[in-house]
């Protein structure tokens, strides 16, 4: 990047976007003005860099930006036909673009470029929206500020709020900024250092003047019964509704799920005020966007038992729908995008804790960080006033904006695991390194269960960020060990929806070598730890009612008598079996049980490399560098089978094309003659 303006743009953006207390993941932008040579008539011309739509500031990079050409862009004031046709105006955005690429402009755009100042932030921090929200917003900004910052009533973003800013500034030179009612903040300067100390020093009086002038209790006392439970006992009680709750804001289309108990949620929901806030739903457009317009508050204490608050709150959901579809129905025209879902994308439980949806568990995650900054934001308002969001009706034109669904619809097609929450055992290496590799990379949300914690996370980390993907040491032989890690599933993501049973190991013996210990370890692992991570899986997709898969990998040795291999073939029979049993029990639950029967895994596989390979070599005469090989050889295609080819069989059969097959095994062995199905 050459240009100094642009520069100095992204280093302030990311700064101000790093900072939570400035504004929200993907919420507000920024915007330089500079000149640059025209290369098609080599003179000097002025543009705006402004961030693009859906960017984030925090991480912004050149390519995030929008670049227009500032001349056209103001000209467009001689076309705008006024506020019933303002949105065309984004749509005219495209004809000021300055040279190729660059991200697509947002519609803040307006503001930013019709602003007469070198350098506009427009942000979304909770002390600004606090002033924003509260009843006497335009009193408080004049105490606060005074004459340093505007009070702009509510306006929807557009072409008209910019020229509406524009004159405020124009009118009064002497202004930094604005407070946008039920929105946010915008501020200015000659200079990048001058407009980010101008947001900051708006975004720190705001915050001082609450702190200093602030009720003790905003949200009232403590509400009777409502106070948190103890960290492990909340933890495990949001484990035991999390699959219930996915399953009620599954009921339109499924979602990720993310769990939160920090305190700023617990104090909210202890407090006496908390249903009337809540109803009110947030006000910043950025936050019930992601929020929706009010969440599900549950109104039994945490002293209720599991059973009597998941009833309850399936009561309340049913109400919930009913609530939001009369919403839309108060508020929809004929020219209205339809109803995208009536479940909620938060449910608030006293006691234990924030559940946030999602389609991802990104989205997931931010839709809860932002309804903590609309708790943020009510805190701030009522200690100062009372809380007045904006009016219902206006958030259904945000919600229902004609240009929020053009942005929806831009959206890329979801891949073919999206929302689907993978747990993997014995993931950490091998063959199910590779299941979680591909499982990830088709969508899914993936949890590596393993025996050692640190491969186990090594490996997640590997796959992406704890959006993607976590590891939690899991011995499969012990039940406590296996709730832990489906309960880790449920607290990172939400649910669980495809269970692989991976984890295994083997010791080629003879009969008459083989012990009673060498038996029992490998009916453990294998045999009894499927078992016992089915069972303990089960309970929660008959609780989700979502359906899901149950993938056991067995072995060719399942269905062939191969030498001095008793307890381990035995075993994977054991597990072949199971594949059967369990798809004829959960069939009337949805749930899919399908087995793999590999053979000849060696580059990779973490059972070879323990020793199973040299012995397995021993036993056919060849070095143990060239087993795979010879593998590969008796078999009818003559390939080698690797971790991968297992994985990519997993894909297929908990994919969409699968949908209506469970009771399978499918052997991935290169052509086993001998272990064809019969």
């Amino acid at each position: 990047m050459t240009n100094p303006a642009a520069r100095e743009l992204i280093e302030r953006s990311n700064r101000l976007g790093s900072d939570p207390k400035n504004t929200n993941y993907a919420g507000g932008n920024t915007s330089a003005k500079g000149l640059e040579r025209d290369p098609v008539t080599g003179e000097d011309v002025e543009l705006l860099w402004v961030k693009g739509s859906g960017g984030d500031l925090g991480t912004l990079k050149e390519q995030g930006l929008a670049v227009l050409r500032l001349d056209r862009l103001r000209a467009l004031k001689g076309v705008y036909r006024g506020i019933e046709h303002e949105d065309e105006m984004v749509a005219a955005f495209d004809h000021t673009l300055f040279g190729k690429g660059g991200a697509t402009p947002s519609i803040d755009t307006a503001m930013h470029g019709l602003v007469d100042a070198a350098h506009v932030d427009h942000l979304h921090p909770d002390s600004g929206i606090s002033i924003a929200t509260a009843a006497d917003g335009a009193a408080l900004t004049a105490t606060i500020f005074g004459g340093r910052v505007a009070w702009v009533d509510w306006r929807r973003p557009g072409f008209q709020l910019g020229l509406d800013i524009a004159a405020i500034k124009e009118a009064n030179p002497l202004t930094i900024g604005v407070i946008l009612g039920g929105h946010g903040i915008t501020a200015w300067g000659d200079t990048s250092s001058e407009a980010e100390a101008n947001s900051l020093w708006i975004i720190e009086t705001a915050a001082a003047y609450i702190d200093e002038h602030g009720t003790a209790e905003p949200f009232g006392p403590a509400l009777e019964g409502y106070a948190s439970l103890p960290p492990a006992e909340r933890r495990a009680r949001a484990a035991a509704l999390a699959p219930s709750i996915r399953g009620l804001a599954s009921t339109d289309r499924a979602q990720v799920g993310s769990f939160t108990d920090a305190d700023v949620v617990l104090d909210f929901l202890a407090s006496a005020e908390h249903p009337r806030l809540g109803a009110l739903g947030t006000s910043c457009p950025d936050h019930f966007l992601r929020t929706k317009v009010k969440p599900l508050i549950l109104d039994l204490p945490a002293t209720a038992t599991v059973e009597e608050q998941i009833a309850r709150l399936k009561e309340l959901h049913e109400q919930y729908r009913s609530d939001y579809a009369a919403y839309y129905d108060r508020h929809a025209t004929p020219d209205s995008p339809s109803m995208r879902g009536a479940d909620p994308a938060i449910v608030l439980i006293p006691g234990v804790g924030m559940f946030s949806y999602g389609a991802t568990a990104q989205t997931a995650r931010v839709a809860g960080e932002f309804y903590i900054n609309a708790i943020n934001v009510m805190r701030g308002a009522e200690a100062l006033s009372t809380y007045a969001p904006i009016d219902e009706s206006e958030k259904f034109r945000i919600e229902y904006w004609a240009l929020e669904e053009a942005k929806l619809q831009r959206l890329p097609k979801p891949a073919s695991h999206a929302t689907r929450i993978a747990l993997v055992t014995g993931a950490a290496s091998g063959i199910g390194k590779a299941i979680a590799t591909r499982l990830a990379a088709e969508g899914a949300c993936v949890v590596i269960a393993d025996l050692d914690l640190d491969k186990a996370v090594a490996a997640a980390a590997e796959l992406g960020s704890t959006d993607v993907a976590i590891g939690v040491q899991a011995n499969v032989t012990s039940a406590v060990e296996i709730q832990a890690a489906v309960d880790a599933a449920l607290l990172a993501f939400g649910g669980l929806d495809l269970i692989v049973n991976n984890a295994g190991l083997s010791l080629s013996k003879s009969l008459l070598d083989t012990t009673d210990a060498d038996w029992d370890l490998q009916h453990n692992v294998m045999a009894k730890g499927s078992f016992m991570v089915s069972r303990a899986a089960a309970r929660v997709l008959i609780d989700q009612g979502l359906g899901g898969d149950i993938v056991y990998i067995s072995s060719k040795n399942s269905v062939f008598a191969g030498p001095n291999n008793i307890a381990y073939s035995a075993t994977k029979a054991d597990q072949a079996h199971q594949v059967r049993l369990l798809a004829a029990e959960l069939g009337e639950y949805g749930v899919r049980v399908n087995g793999i029967n590999p053979d000849g895994v060696v580059r990779g596989s973490g059972i070879f490399a323990g020793g199973w390979g040299a012995k397995r070599a021993a036993v056919y005469g060849v070095p143990e560098e060239d087993l795979g090989a010879y593998y590969a050889k008796r078999t009818l295609l003559k390939r080698e089978v690797l971790p991968e080819n297992v994985a990519n069989a997993v894909a297929v059969l908990t994919g969409d094309d699968l949908s209506h097959t469970t009771g399978l095994h499918i052997p991935v062995d290169a052509g086993v003659a001998a272990a064809f199905l019969r």
